[in-house]
């Protein structure tokens, strides 16, 4: 169960190779292979999906995505939306003198928001390639049943990952691979004239796929993050602990 007692989609490891082998013997042909083995975890369900209601509102869906993802009921409310936007952009850090204002949100307000509603608690974390990123978000959502946001466009967006499927469950090993993201992206339906169509509520996307949007950060605004993955990640603070 999450940490709401909300249901959630895990279908385990499934074991292709037996029911190949099965058919195979009972065919009287030669046994296959071992088959790869694939975990699946996902959060999503109908009706957990919010667009945007503005172009500079993504921070606010996402944070409004993330919550819905984890409770009992649905608030798709754009009351709801602006209020969660607001809420980031006040917890964020200045803009620097020199910078035109914010529009949107930061990830740093988007963390401190989920927080201060006792959503996390949640960090802002770079990791220096996509697979590194992809392993922790997996691992951080099989640990605390809580989904991750991803900094798309190079920072200049934000997405929703409600699931992933894997070589192998992260809660039992530290020996996978991500193989899909289950991804929410706000903006859809519109599509971007940069980086193309969003996908639709619970795309399955492979990295390749996902690596088109989610990039690393760039721009003279991104510090110590430039050039990395960044995810707002839910923190297992036992596994914390347990690493002191």
């Amino acid at each position: 169960m999450s940490p709401t007692g909300r249901r959630r989609i895990d279908l385990g490891a499934i074991g292709l190779a037996f029911v190949l082998g099965l058919g195979s013997a009972l065919a009287g042909g030669p046994q296959p292979v071992q088959a790869a083995r694939v975990y699946e975890f996902d959060l999503y369900r109908p009706g957990d999906f919010v667009a945007q209601t503005n172009l500079v509102q993504c921070v606010g869906a996402s944070m409004q995505m993330m919550i819905n993802l984890v409770s009992a009921r649905d608030d798709r409310s754009a009351a709801t939306q602006r209020r969660l936007w607001q809420l980031a952009r006040q917890l964020g850090p200045p803009r620097p003198p020199d910078r035109p204002p914010r529009r949107g949100a930061s990830a740093q307000g988007w963390a401190a928001g989920l927080n201060r509603l006792d959503q996390g608690p949640y960090a802002v974390v770079g990791y220096p390639s996509l697979a590194d990123a992809l392993y922790a978000a997996a691992r951080s959502m099989r640990r605390t049943g809580r989904p991750v946001g991803l900094l798309a466009w190079g920072g200049r967006h934000a997405w929703v990952m409600s699931g992933f499927r894997a070589t192998a469950d992260p809660a039992v090993t530290d020996d996978f691979r991500v193989t899909h993201a289950i991804v929410l992206d706000p903006l859809y339906p519109l599509d971007s004239t940069t980086w193309g169509r969003s996908p639709a509520p619970g795309s399955s996307l492979t990295p390749a796929r996902l690596g088109q949007a989610f990039v690393p950060r760039r721009g003279s605004w991104s510090g110590v993050l430039s050039g990395m993955w960044v995810i707002v990640q839910p923190i297992d603070l036992q596994a914390r602990q347990g690493m002191l």
